[in-house]
């Protein structure tokens, strides 16, 4: 994989608390880069509607997954 070539990220939602229309406990989401919502303590995913929303970091386990199954659920995530 060359520098300039973007990876995707994922994360294990454990705790949907305040969030059941937008979070599932145990379903993973896409994670966007987001320096500013890192900063702050935040996660910014695709949800449940969709659309990328931020979190608190702490609703989540960020995954280390091989790149041809990062790019499966990308391509999952993105019908």
């Amino acid at each position: 994989m060359s520098p300039t070539t973007p990876t995707l990220q994922f994360a294990l939602c454990l705790d949907n608390a305040g969030y059941p229309a937008s979070l599932a406990v145990g379903k993973v989401y896409r994670v966007i880069p987001d320096q500013e919502a890192t900063a702050h303590g935040y996660l910014r995913v695709i949800d449940e509607s969709g659309e990328d929303y931020a979190f608190t970091v702490e609703r989540f386990h960020l995954l280390d997954l091989p790149l041809t199954v990062g790019q499966t659920l990308g391509a999952t995530a993105t019908r």
